[in-house]
């Protein structure tokens, strides 16, 4: 059964740093894009960053750009989100997704993508 786990989360004070991980079963790591969404207390699911599987194309959300840096490792089937100088506004639920898919290419968009994991808290405090 596929499945993606993410580890990570928790609270941090406004300037610091946090590093999410999203586990992967083999079956849906291998050839899929992968990306993180977060989503904030009555606020709809948004994207942050996402990873191709071929050549490791990142593109990111202008809020985090220069902020966080998405990687992957393809023999340990992970990917993480290391997020640097957080601000209250990450506070959310950030979300692992992944998108089987035949082509290196950065999907961004919710619908694009078919297996998420649970989610894990980070709470930002000023």
């Amino acid at each position: 059964q596929a499945q993606l786990v993410e580890s990570g989360g928790g609270l941090v004070q406004a300037g610091g740093s946090l590093r999410l991980s999203c586990a992967a079963s083999g079956r849906i790591f291998s050839r899929s894009a992968m990306a993180w969404f977060r989503q904030a207390p009555g606020k709809g699911r948004e994207f942050v960053a996402t990873i191709t599987w071929g050549t490791g194309t990142t593109f990111y959300a202008n809020s985090v750009k220069g902020r966080f840096t998405i990687s992957r490792d393809n023999a340990k089937n992970t990917v993480s989100l290391q997020m640097n100088s957080l601000k209250p506004e990450d506070t959310a639920n950030y979300y692992c997704a992944a998108r089987e898919t035949p082509w290196d290419s950065t999907l961004s968009r919710e619908y694009e993508y078919n297996y998420w994991g649970q989610g894990t808290q980070v709470t930002v405090s000023s």
